[in-house]
């Protein structure tokens, strides 16, 4: 699959600009307003390795991302000074260690069961990661396996897609509401023109870059 050796190939050459080295602001600032009981279970699709996973897990939440790359995984762990277990279940691999399970593998290959517990749902840089095929399918996969009670928050990016090839995508609020208005109650929390803070997108020739954040409630 070309999306899958794109991103192999990403973290194996280390192109990993869209990895943060601080926990992100959207996240610290609005996760608590969604009133998730400590010990909730919470789902990160293409996690990465993400320090939004220790950040949860500090807050007392059973965290479960979902990784394609090898690399990321054991990146996460070892940055984290955690020795994963490791189990084998078939089409994923279940990396755990300290609040945090990782599942290496296909996200389409998550099924209901292994995510029937999870009442809270983060993606920051999942949904903007996908060409605009597989973002449809993403949108229904979640739909078909996250259980009614499910919310989150998700971050996107919105930009001039003719001037500039993604990934990461622009996903505008229009686009959020398509995909999953169906499945999920959506609310725009905030929107904001981050271009001075990013300069890699500044000097590729955009004047304007914006990051919606959104709210989702299953319905």
């Amino acid at each position: 699959m070309v999306h899958e050796r794109f991103w192999q190939d990403r973290w194996a050459n280390d192109q990993i600009g869209f990895h943060l080295d601080e926990v992100n602001t959207y996240l610290r600032h609005y996760w608590p307003a969604l009133g998730l009981a400590p010990g909730s279970r919470v789902l990160v699709p293409l996690c990465g390795k993400t320090l939004d996973l220790a950040w949860l897990a500090a807050q007392g939440y059973r965290v479960l991302g979902v990784e394609l790359a090898e690399k990321a995984v054991t990146g996460f762990f070892a940055e984290q000074g955690s020795q994963p277990e490791i189990r084998d279940e078939g089409a994923l691999v279940r990396y755990s260690a300290g609040g945090v399970e990782i599942l290496l593998g296909d996200f389409f290959a998550l099924d209901a069961r292994e995510v029937a517990e999870c009442t809270g749902l983060y993606d920051r840089a999942a949904l903007i990661a996908l060409p605009p095929e597989m973002r449809e399918r993403y949108a229904a996969h979640l739909g078909s396996i996250l259980p009614a009670r499910c919310e989150g928050l998700m971050v996107t990016l919105e930009y001039d897609q003719e001037r500039l090839d993604g990934p990461p995508f622009s996903v505008p609020e229009a686009e959020v509401r398509q995909r999953f208005g169906t499945d999920w109650s959506v609310e725009l929390l905030e929107r904001q023109d981050v271009l001075e803070k990013n300069w890699k997108f500044a000097s590729r020739g955009l004047d304007e870059l914006f990051e919606p954040v959104f709210r989702l409630q299953r319905r």
